[in-house]
């Protein structure tokens, strides 16, 4: 019983607020003298109830065709692009330079360029396992694997065929050095 008298006043609540809505709607929206909606907005409905239905108000229509002054000539056309008859550029005297330039923060110097020559691949088939053979300036052979770090500064990234990649232990200065052979 609790329960239906529940669901009668939620109804009721209901309806109030859905007749509330439509009155809403419905005076805004208005409707025109013939009977139909009217097509203008709230603030001209607005003057229409100011003022009393018999008096209308004054159009001023006598204005309309009153004399008006002639637009005068500018010898402007709006659809080329120059400049003003009268109009002279300004001159600049002496040279022209550019505002200097602020070299900006530079940052460390690049790492200098690996001197060590590939010379050849030894491989070793049963661990599949490629070892680099490389010398130094001095003549000296070093060799290491992928991974490996040769002359205590440089690691072996990859072992190619025809080349191998070498960079510095801090990662720049990465440079991919050719099989000379000698």
């Amino acid at each position: 019983m609790e329960r239906e008298r529940r669901k009668q006043a939620l109804l009721a609540g209901l309806t109030l607020v859905l007749a509330a809505a439509l009155y809403y709607a419905w005076s805004t929206v208005g409707l025109s003298p013939a009977g139909g909606p009217s097509s203008a907005g709230p603030a001209s409905r607005a003057a229409a109830r100011r003022t009393s239905g018999s008096e209308a108000p004054s159009l001023h229509l006598n204005d309309l065709e009153s004399e008006r002054p002639e637009p005068v000539g500018s010898g402007r056309n709006l659809f080329r692009f120059e400049s003003k008859p009268g109009a002279v550029a300004p001159v600049r005297s002496g040279p022209i330079s550019a505002p200097p330039v602020s070299p900006g923060p530079s940052g460390p110097p690049p790492p200098p360029p690996i001197s060590l020559k590939f010379i050849g691949t030894l491989e070793r088939p049963e661990r599949s396992e490629r070892i680099a053979v490389l010398r130094d300036a001095a003549g000296r052979l070093m060799s290491g694997r992928e991974g490996a770090i040769v002359d205590g500064r440089l690691r072996i990234l990859r072992i190619g065929t025809e080349s191998i990649d070498l960079a510095y232990l801090d990662g720049r200065g990465r440079q991919t050095i050719r099989l000379s052979g000698g």
